[in-house]
This record gives structure tokens, sequence and C-alpha cells, in this order.
């Protein structure tokens, strides 16, 4: 499906949903404060998710159960999973709308019909802390009302009508509403799809070709999955290629309502709920030892690490039998650990999207743990492409962000070299804002740069006001020695050396003419990585000449004596 029908289908039916459902949070008033609003919404739109799924085969489930009592079967799992037709399934005589006719009840019947969900569903809901909840709506006497506008029709979330990936849209809506009345990073929890299905494109567009011919057998996993969407695109982009796809899908997140939606979400798909995962990646990996062969994420930036710090230096100090030998970045910012964590994971013929700011791009000198983290992608030779996007199209932030391409199998054209492709000037302005997302990428874009991607060339592309530009350079143009040098009576000095030039010959052409007196100290010297993106497409614009200015000035002065002039009634 296009990216406009996906937006046409958001707008009109989607929106529509997620803003109806976000109503309800009209009874909320007076007991909960607008922030606190998801702490409801969010796990009644799960359980009423649940609830509506399960309906059609309810009476199926009640029978199956009703003979295994009469059979005084203690296993019954499978005998009911095969009534609801699911992985999961509600053995309560109550239905959603029965809570309804106990009105002085309703709270133990509440709970009662919760508790009575299969383990795996319960595990979601306790990841809610829902319990409190519903203590708390009940005190105040709004209970009732509350679900009573879950049965409504406008809260209907079944999965005969609402597919898992519109599903997820209205999570994420619901996700972000709840964020800005919390003053929340929104992005903290998802990225916007129109930059996630750019990122499945470039890992599935060089081996299109090979997928049709052969079929898909993959698997997908998000280090920081927030409600999974990523892994959903990633699966829906594998799934337009062959039908038949064999997909599994594995992914950790540390909040615990995102992760709660996550795993909803793949129970109700018929996927692998286990294969969802909570807890730390970088403290508390839970899939040690697992490779894959797709990698799609975007984690948290600008975030430190210093609550992980303990656990990652120990995990440093294993070496090469863990994920963090080549170096750690400063505590103030986790992003390259996450990159590090992908790498690890990767299988040989892997592949990896990641979203990275400018950050990793140039932070740290020489010997650093960010420029020795570097160094370990370029000198394994697995970056692949770095693709720049343009700002203003995350919700939660306008700055300049990355696609980093990784592979550990790359093409023999591409061995050795490392694309950079400016899709800066690509992107279409929204119609309505969405907090900071101002832009988006649409289909025009996303053809864009792919062509310029797969072309491997240096050029620009262009489509009407569409602009990418693209540029191949050697793994080593961003490798570079810190030539330490020692100047007598003057202490020491450093000169950064390109690793392509001949270290003797850079100092007679820019030192030695200086200070001829200069020594260079190569035990002390350090071999750095920097990759200077905004250089590389850096475009010099000549200033304007002094009587073009004088003109110009000359011009304002003009036009400010006619505007004095005609103010004073003259």
């Amino acid at each position: 499906m296009s990216t406009e029908d996906l937006q046409k289908r958001t707008t009109v039916n989607i929106q529509e949903k997620a803003n109806l459902i976000w109503a309800i949070a009209d009874k909320l008033v007076g007991t909960y404060k607008p922030h606190e609003y998801g702490n409801v919404i969010l796990p009644m739109c799960v359980i009423k998710r649940f609830s509506d799924t399960l309906a059609p085969t309810k009476q199926s489930v009640l029978d199956a159960n009703a003979l295994c009592e009469q059979r005084g079967l203690a296993v019954r799992k499978g005998f009911l999973t095969t009534a609801s037709g699911y992985d999961f399934y509600n053995v309560s005589p109550f239905t959603f709308e029965g809570l309804l006719s106990d009105a002085d009840n309703i709270a133990d019947n509440f709970r009662s019909y919760l508790n009575h969900f299969s383990e795996n569903v319960v595990d979601i809901i306790e990841k809610f802390d829902f319990d409190k909840e519903i203590t708390k709506l009940d005190h105040n006497g709004i209970l009732y009302n509350v679900i009573q506008e879950f049965c409504s029709k406008k809260a209907y979330m079944g999965a005969d009508e609402i597919s898992a990936v519109d599903m997820g849209y209205i999570f994420e809506e619901l996700v972000r509403k709840f964020s800005e009345s919390y003053d929340e990073q929104a992005g903290a929890h998802f990225t916007a799809r129109d930059i996630i299905y750019m990122m499945a494109e470039l890992l599935v567009a060089p081996q299109r070709e090979q997928l049709e011919q052969e079929g898909v057998t993959a698997s997908v996993y998000d280090m920081a999955m927030g409600t999974s969407q990523m892994l959903d695109c990633l699966s829906e982009k594998l799934l337009e290629i062959d039908p038949e796809a064999q997909i599994t899908e594995f992914g950790q997140e540390l909040n615990e309502q995102t992760f709660a939606i996550a795993k909803a979400n793949v129970l109700i798909k018929g996927g692998d709920a286990d294969n969802m995962r909570h807890g730390n990646t970088l403290s508390d990996d839970k899939f040690e030892g697992y490779t894959f062969d797709y990698i799609i994420s975007n984690p948290p930036f600008g975030i430190e690490w210093k609550n992980e710090k303990k656990t990652v230096e120990e995990e440093h100090k294993r070496g090469d039998m863990g994920r963090f030998a080549p170096g750690l970045p400063a505590i103030g910012d986790s992003q390259q650990l996450f990159m590090l964590n992908g790498i690890a994971k990767l299988k040989d013929t892997g592949r990896m999207a990641i979203i990275q700011n400018g950050s990793p791009l140039f932070k740290g000198d020489a010997g650093s743990g960010e420029s020795n983290i570097r160094g370990y992608l370029l000198d394994n030779d697995w970056l692949e492409a770095i693709v720049q996007i343009p700002n203003d199209m995350f919700y939660n932030t306008g700055i300049a962000t990355y696609i980093w391409v990784v592979t550990k199998d790359k093409a023999p054209e591409r061995t050795g070299k490392v694309q950079l492709i400016d899709a800066s000037k690509c992107c279409e302005k929204r119609r309505k804002s969405l907090g900071n997302k101002r832009n988006e990428f649409t289909d025009r874009c996303i053809d864009l740069i792919s062509k310029a991607y797969l072309a491997f060339e240096d050029g620009t592309y262009e489509d009407g006001e569409l602009v990418v530009e693209s540029k191949v350079k050697d793994c080593d143009d961003f490798k570079f020695t810190k030539v330490a040098i020692k100047l007598p009576n003057k202490g020491k000095d450093t000169e950064n050396v390109p690793f392509k030039e001949d270290i003797e010959a850079y100092m007679q052409k820019n030192v030695y003419p200086y200070a001829p007196e200069a020594k260079v100290d190569m035990k002390a010297s350090k071999i750095g990585y920097e990759i200077p993106f905004t250089r590389e497409f850096y475009k010099y614009v000549a200033p304007r000449k002094s009587d073009e200015i004088f003109a110009h000035l000359q011009e304002l002065e003009k036009q400010e004596t006619a505007l004095m002039a005609k103010i004073m009634g003259r």
C-alpha cells in the first residue's frame, strides 16, 4: 500500500477512531489530570481489543471449558485456544457488555473478567498496573461510565474490522496524545510511519529481486520497539514482496505500557508473543546469543546511560565476548551503545537500518569511545550508507537525523565504500502539523531516495522540487591520524592528517614551513575516525559584490524615506 493511501486512511478512519476513543477521557475529568488519561485509556483499549476479537468465539470457549471441567482435565490450554481461534482466550461467564448488568458490583466483576483471560493476556494487563486504576475509577463512581463508553460502537476494536496495522496506527495516535498531554517526548515511544517505510525500503531494495525469486524467510528485530510499529511496517514490506513470507518478529522494550501494547499486538496477529520481551536492552539483554536477518530501530538519543553504567562497563571488559568491546561513548548519550548492540546481533548476511542524530558522525576525538566505534564499523567495512533525512520529520524534535544502513555482507561493488545521501530536501509539507512533524516522506520521496541509493554513484537526483544528492566515498576517507608534535621551548601540539596522506609529506607541506623545529612523535599519535557529512555536501556561495550591497542599501533608504513621508502625511 502506498504512503498516500496510508495517509488517507489514517486521516479519515484511524484518526477519527483515535479521536473518538480519546474523547472517552471526558469521563475522567476531575478524577484524573490530563497527563494521567493514558493510564486508563491505553489499557482499556488493549482489553477491549482482546474482548472484541474473542467475541465471535466466546460461546465456543465457554463450551470447551465446561467440557474440560466435566472430564476433570487440568491442562486445558490447547482445547481453549483451538476454540477461540487465537493463542489466548477468556473463560469468564461475563462478556464485556455484560458487566453493565450489575452496576453495584462492577469493580469485582470486572476484576473477575480480567483474571479469567489466559495467562499471556493477564501478564499484559499487569504491565499496565491497571488494578489500582480500577480501584480509583470505582471509588470515584466512574468505572461504570468508562466501561459503558468502551461498549459503544465507536470503541469497537475487533480484529475482524480493524487490522493489526490499523490498530497500530490507533495506538500510535493515542500514545502521541498521551505524551503531548504529559509534555513528554512522544518520539521516545514511536517513529512516524513514513520514516519507517523509508527505512524498510533501504533494507530490502538491494535484495528485492532475489527475495522475489527465492521467497522470504526472515527474522526481524527491534531493540527499542515501542509499540512494535517498526516491526509491523518491515513485515508488511516483506509480505508485499512475498505474500507467503515466513517472518518471525523479535523486540525488546523498556517502557511497560508500550511493551504491553506491543505484546498484545503480536498476540492478536497470531505471532509468538514470547518474542516480545520487557527490559533494558543495554543492561538486561533478553536476546543474548541471537542473531537476526533484519534489524530496524530508532533508539533514544541524547539519553544518558548512567543507570546502566556498571553493567555496560562490565560487558565492555569482556571484550569480544560482549557487545561493547570497541569502546564506550560519553555517559551523556547512549545511542552508539544501541548501534553496537545491533551490530552484535546481525547475521553475517544481515542488514540493519538504525536512526541516529548528528553526534555519532563526529563527536569524540581520536582514541575516544565514539571515534573507536566509528572505526569498528569502517575498518570492518560494515557501514554501507548514511542518509540524512529532512528536519521536522519527528513528532518531538526538529533536529537533523540520519538513517545508518549497516551490513556485514556488502555487495562487491560497495566493498571498501560508504555512500552518503543528502535527502534533507526530499520531503513534502504536511497539510497539518503533528507536534514538530511538519514534513513527511511520500511515495515520490521514497522512490527518489531509493533511486539514488541503488545507483550507487556520485550524482544529483531530482523530481520536481524534490532533490537528493549522493556521494560515494572510500572508508579510509573518514580515517585520520592525530599526529603528536613536539615543539622545542613551546610544548606540544597535534595535527589531524588524513589517513591516505603520507605524514612526512603532509608535515613538509603544512607544518615545517611555519615551525621548522617541529618533531613528530608517532608513539603519542592516535588513529581517529570522523564522518563530516555536512562538509561533504557544503556548497560555497560567493558573497554579494560591494556595489550590489550598496545599491540595495540605497533602495532600502528610498523606501524608508517614502514610508516616513506617508506616515507624516506629506
